[in-house]
């Protein structure tokens, strides 16, 4: 999202004798029962790895030495700029690096820790897509269906929800036309709402249909309400029943402005450190609006690999570059952003987020299964450029650094 705030998270698993705390002494929080679970039983979220597994992993001296470096990197690039939020850095889902620095409101000071909820703005999409992706594999819709099928007095012709997916669809994006449109800029806006005054007013489309990519926010408000069309249920409950519950991610949730403040939710700041109000925009879901943790996005993460929520085939679609127009390594795919290298097998998986004070960071290294999660709730554009350092000690350095969104 870009309006003029920010988020980041940056992720990975956590293993006890892995995790660094700084900032307010923090110590770990209360593990769920449920994630406590016997310790018999293998984590699907590892790939079914055994436990002596993980410590082999975790003991290799390449990851060891990525412990140190993250210890560095971190220091420099993070905690000197005054990071607020969390970091987590896993790889084949073992947790090499997990730090939290600061607080949920600073205002009252309560500490981040592991249970500590960050909207993750833009990473939002890649719930979004997947779970559009879902309804696909499941046959209840087809990414060649038009906009029309869904929302027939849409004025917007040719468009596809594959091209609602890829950002070519050529649509306005909602937070421009409607700041002059909205009559009551204390009230929230609604998905509903936005595609009200589409129909009504009909702002100007951006390009033709699949003509080139441009990132806009309004397709993915319109995915989360075909979803809802689709299902006959609310977006937040279809991510509970469908990913949230099944991946245990008892952190995650999407928040629509409909419900009282969760427990553990962070306050977004500014740079100065002051609340970030919300605003009409806050409303509206499928382009942002997911909340959760760096531990949660490990089991996403994980929860991808597993081969327990889509076919290869489906990932395949989702994680083809869609948008050739341009040379260079830098595409999307279905929900999500690409780092596509010439030899075709090297390829990063990601999300970057900016929304109020949160900027929020999100990448899948898919060559050696390493997961990086960044979530910040106090305005900090230096979480996107710790990415670079990281990917470097990673062996993923070469390339360009990529943007806030």
């Amino acid at each position: 999202m870009k309006r003029k705030h920010a988020a980041i998270v940056v992720l990975a698993m956590s293993l006890p004798a892995f995790v660094l705390f700084t900032g307010c002494s923090n110590s770990v929080a209360h593990r769920k029962e449920a994630n406590s679970a016997s310790n018999t039983h293998e984590n699907i979220y590892t790939l079914g790895l055994s436990e002596a597994a993980k410590d082999s992993i975790r003991n290799l001296p390449a990851n060891k030495r990525i412990s140190r470096d993250m210890a560095v990197v971190y220091a420099d690039k993070l905690k000197r700029s005054g990071f607020n939020g969390a970091i987590l850095l896993a790889r084949k889902g073992v947790v090499l690096y997990e730090q939290y620095n600061g607080f949920e409101d600073l205002k009252s000071r309560s500490p981040l820790t592991d249970s500590s909820t960050f909207q993750l703005a833009s990473v939002s999409k890649t719930f979004t897509g997947m779970a559009v992706m879902h309804l696909v594999e499941k046959g209840q819709l087809s990414l060649e269906d038009s906009l029309q099928h869904f929302f027939p007095d849409l004025p917007y012709k040719g468009i596809t929800v594959r091209m609602l997916l890829n950002h070519r669809s050529g649509l306005p994006n909602y937070l421009y036309f409607c700041d002059s449109l909205w009559p009551d800029r204390n009230k929230l806006m609604t998905n509903g709402d936005v595609i009200g005054l589409m129909v009504k007013h009909r702002p100007r489309i951006q390009h033709l249909p699949n003509t080139h990519f441009q990132y806009c926010n309004t397709n993915y408000l319109l995915l989360a309400s075909i979803v809802e069309k689709v299902t006959s249920e609310r977006f937040p409950e279809f991510m509970q029943k469908t990913f949230f519950q099944p991946l245990e991610m008892y952190d995650t949730y999407v928040n629509d402005g409909t419900g009282p403040k969760r427990m553990h939710q962070t306050v977004s700041h500014d740079f100065r450190g002051r609340p970030e109000p919300d605003v009409n925009f806050d409303g509206v879901v499928g382009d942002k609006g997911v909340y959760s943790t760096v531990r949660d996005m490990l089991k996403w993460d994980q929860g991808l690999y597993s081969g327990k929520l889509f076919s290869d085939a489906t990932l395949q679609e989702a994680f083809r570059p869609y948008s050739n127009e341009k040379p260079g390594i830098r595409n999307y795919g279905l929900g999500w952003r690409l780092m596509v290298y010439p030899d075709s097998t090297h390829k990063i998986i990601y999300h970057n987020g900016w929304w109020h004070g949160n900027n929020t960071v999100f990448y899948r290294f898919v060559q050696d299964s390493t997961t990086l999660v960044i979530l910040g709730n106090r305005y900090n554009r230096n979480i996107y450029h710790a990415v670079k350092p990281i990917r470097d000690l990673l062996g993923h350095g070469d390339g360009e650094e990529a943007g806030a969104e």
